[in-house]
């Protein structure tokens, strides 16, 4: 296991740093798994604080700048914390065209929240992407794995609200 100085983090219990410990000692001799390992941290933690990065790079025995440089890079990678549950709005023309900016303000409005933001509580994040492939739906968000279409500004506080 690695033997590292553990860092102290708010968001990384001891279970977690296990865990950790056990993806670098899995990776850190595999040529090419740097992003392998990040994405496993990134599953315990649900983020990549700079803090586990370095341990990450240490661990691994890899240039801090590298391993940053990787994990910022790829968009699947978030070096901030995210939510519980993600909200994805579309903004693609159908949903524009349908109202999706009113449903993004009252999201924003009911949780403090804004478009890349995270609540305070960490109970929601929210994207506003492109397109999901749900046009005949629009104006469509998934929230998590749960589509919902034809929401609309009146009811998607509503909707939210089964997300605990």
């Amino acid at each position: 296991m690695t033997c590292f100085m553990k860092p102290h983090h708010e968001d990384i219990t001891q279970e977690m740093w296990q865990k950790i410990d056990a993806v670098i000692e899995t990776n850190k001799n595999t040529p090419g798994a740097v992003i392998t390992a990040l994405r496993e941290c990134q599953e315990i933690v649900k983020y990549l604080p700079v803090e586990l990065i370095d341990y990450i790079a240490d661990g691994m025995n890899l240039p801090g700048s590298e391993v940053f440089g990787v994990a910022s890079f790829y968009s699947l990678f978030s070096l901030k914390p995210k939510g519980r549950h993600t909200i994805k709005v579309c903004t693609g023309t159908a949903c524009y065209v349908k109202g999706i900016r009113e449903v993004i303000n009252r999201i924003g409005n009911e949780y403090h929240l804004k478009e890349g933001g995270t609540t305070i509580d960490r109970r929601f994040s929210l994207e506003c992407v492109r397109c999901l492939g749900a046009c005949g739906l629009a104006p469509v968000m998934v929230v998590g794995e749960d589509t919902h279409g034809e929401i609309a500004a009146e009811n998607v506080i509503k909707s939210l609200e089964n997300y605990k």
